[in-house]
């Protein structure tokens, strides 16, 4: 079993889910007391934030790329960066390790296009609806990317922020989410992708009929998939 490497804190209420995630999926697989081998280093998201809403993109980079070279020294062989987000400065962390990272918007992609579905709605940041960083790893696939109207996206960005990344999760901010995941069907998306680590607190696919892409499920399975590979 390779040590899976998390880059988390972004928030950390979703790098929980990564945990547990991981280490259900690996007893799955293995049984009896299994877990999962794996280290993490979390942020401090406030730090990040900061540079989020400054646009120092590359400041944010230079401190999840420290972190990342701690988890390769502390032993970690496959990393994840536990944020869609943060994925803006994915070949940054990458450059300053040599171990694998697995990118969570390939990982998505992979498993949209095994649905069979070529046109998803995008649910996220602000940054991930609106910058090109994300939705042109998904478009690469072949797959065509919808994001919701500039009111929805202000909305669905302020519930991340103000509510999901504090735990708090509210029946009317469900409800808000499942109109932007309907107005996106009735758009002529065919599923919907959960682009923000933390949406998964707050839907669940028994909430609506239409296909639901939780990235922070996918990139986990992806993580524990490679973990359990024979080298």
């Amino acid at each position: 079993m390779k040590i899976i490497g998390l880059l988390g804190g972004m928030s950390w209420e979703s790098t929980v889910s990564y945990y547990q995630i991981i280490n259900r999926a690996v007893n799955q697989r293995l049984g009896g007391l299994h877990s999962a081998q794996c280290l993490l280093y979390s942020v401090d998201f406030q730090a990040i934030e900061d540079c989020q809403k400054s646009g120092q993109w590359e400041k944010s980079g230079r401190i999840l790329a420290k972190a990342g070279q701690a988890l390769e020294r502390g032993g970690a062989e496959v990393l994840l960066i536990c944020t869609n987000t943060m994925h803006k400065v994915f070949d940054q962390v990458r450059a300053a390790v040599s171990l694998p990272l697995i990118h969570i918007a390939d990982a998505t992609a992979e498993a949209v296009l095994a649905r069979g579905l070529r046109r998803v709605g995008l649910l996220g940041t602000a940054y991930t609806m609106e910058q090109t960083f994300y939705k042109e790893k998904i478009m690469a696939a072949g797959i065509e990317v919808i994001v919701p109207p500039q009111k929805q996206r202000r909305e669905i960005n302020r519930i991340i922020f103000e509510e999901l990344c504090h735990g708090v999760i509210a029946a009317r901010s469900r409800e808000f989410y499942l109109r932007a995941v309907e107005d996106l069907a009735v758009r002529g998306c065919a599923g919907i992708i959960m682009g923000c680590t933390e949406i998964g607190l707050l839907l669940r696919q028994s909430d609506t009929p239409i296909p639901l892409f939780d990235t922070t499920e996918i990139h986990a399975l992806s993580a524990v998939a490679f973990a359990l590979t024979a080298a």
